[in-house]
């Protein structure tokens, strides 16, 4: 993915590219709350272990806003609003999309050793959910 990229992301969603520091060592990527992600982090969690033919994500959020990074591998993310839908190929650690209420997220095609760890605003609260699609679509259809 590129941060300069023309892709046409869905309504409030965003590219985050952290500071990397490179030399003869690796690579560093760092970000902190408020500065590079823009909300207090209550949250951290990742994903690994994945087979390529699963799933994860596949819900909404009523509240809560998340930003997405890969750290290991690559993976899709499918972003839609109710109106607009977009696939992103996720596999720079320094880059990651912010995620915000109320968008349909899905991640899918992991290659083998992708991880990817998610920030979130809020704490784990299971009816801050939407997994139905039909009533994401309702909750989206005034916007």
């Amino acid at each position: 993915m590129s941060p300069n990229s023309s892709i046409s992301l869905p309504k409030g969603c965003f590219i985050i590219q952290l500071p990397n520091v490179s030399d003869k060592r690796g690579s560093l990527a760092f970000g902190e709350a408020e500065r590079h992600i823009p909300f207090p982090i209550r949250r951290v969690f990742w994903t690994y272990d994945i087979q390529a033919e699963n799933m994860r994500g596949d819900h909404a959020h009523r509240s809560c806003q998340m930003v997405l990074f890969p750290i290991g591998g690559s993976f899709d993310i499918e972003l839609d609003d109710g109106k607009r839908q977009t696939l992103l190929h996720m596999d720079d650690p320094s880059q990651g999309v912010f995620v915000p209420p109320l968008v349909w997220c899905r991640l899918r095609n992991f290659t083998k050793g992708a991880a990817c760890i998610s920030l979130a605003s809020e704490t784990y609260c299971a009816e801050d959910y939407i997994h139905d699609y039909k009533e994401f679509i309702k909750l989206t259809a005034d916007d």
